[in-house]
């Protein structure tokens, strides 16, 4: 298949799998030998084994790392010190974009930069939703009190004052703090439970502050 005709057929996916291109030539095989050619060729890049999005000009427009990282580990989405920052909840820069997922954990590295995925249970992967962060691209990003409970379950020792203070959360009157309660209690982690009041401290004394 020539690449013009490739492109007009795959070019809405943006970012896809081999197996999309499998119904195209005669075996799986060879439709991977095709897209070896055009990556080596600079018409594609190859995001991880098996994940694959076109090099510019040929694409409408380069994805953004968030959308990236959702593409190449599913099910997952973008949470933990990512999402916070997204937030603004943390002064930090994240380098790193960091996602949670049922999978295993994984560390990815490209031209679009470093993705760590975080392994957490079928039954904590919620409090999540699609943000839209282009005019043209959305991706699934754990919601403020989600990102924050993650990262508070996949941290070791996290579950004291010390722990929180140490993050410098920040901005937190977009904590609702009825869904992080929910989220708690859906949670039945202990973990979480003894966390809980040293969060709500830091949530009203930033609301104090921002008041003053």
């Amino acid at each position: 298949m020539q690449f013009e005709k490739f492109v007009k057929k795959v070019k809405p996916v943006g970012i896809f799998e081999s197996s999309l291109v499998w119904p195209f030539y005669d075996s799986p095989q060879q439709a991977q030998r095709q897209l070896s050619d055009w990556t080596r060729a600079g018409k594609l890049v190859q995001l991880r084994r098996g994940v694959y999005t076109f090099a510019a000009p040929y694409g409408d427009e380069r994805p953004l790392s968030y959308v990236v990282a959702n593409r190449m580990v599913q099910p997952s989405y973008v949470s933990l010190q990512s999402a916070l920052s997204y937030y603004g909840m943390i002064p930090e820069h994240v380098a790193a974009v960091t996602s949670v997922t049922t999978g295993r954990p994984i560390k990815l590295v490209n031209d679009y930069g470093y993705f760590m995925y975080r392994c957490i249970k079928p039954s904590f992967f919620y409090g999540f939703r699609y943000w839209q962060i282009s005019l043209t691209q959305s991706a699934l990003i754990a919601t403020p009190e989600k990102a924050l409970l993650d990262l508070i379950y996949l941290t070791p020792d996290s579950d004291n004052p010390a722990y929180i203070q140490e993050l410098r959360l920040q901005n937190l009157e977009i904590i609702d703090v009825e869904r992080l309660q929910q989220f708690v209690e859906r949670s039945g982690r202990p973990k979480l439970e003894n966390a809980m009041p040293h969060i709500l401290r830091e949530v009203k004394e930033d609301l104090n502050w921002v008041t003053l």
